[in-house]
């Protein structure tokens, strides 16, 4: 029986440090995403235009 009280133990310990090492890493900015705003950039012309499609058609459909 004192086996599963070690075991507990021992398991709380374990949740509790990566836990700590989640928020460490959270903190430090290992998450911070540094890919996307580059290649942003690359995908902005493509927004543009299919905007201005939309824009185009209504117009052409109030005009219709």
């Amino acid at each position: 029986m004192s086996v599963i009280y070690i075991l507990i133990v021992i398991s709380i310990v374990v949740a509790i440090v990566f836990l700590v090492a989640f928020i460490k890493a959270v903190k430090g900015g290992q998450y911070d995403d540094d890919y996307t705003p580059s290649v942003r950039m690359l995908f902005d012309d493509e927004l543009v235009k299919n905007k201005s499609n939309k824009l185009i058609q209504t117009e052409k459909q109030k005009s219709i």
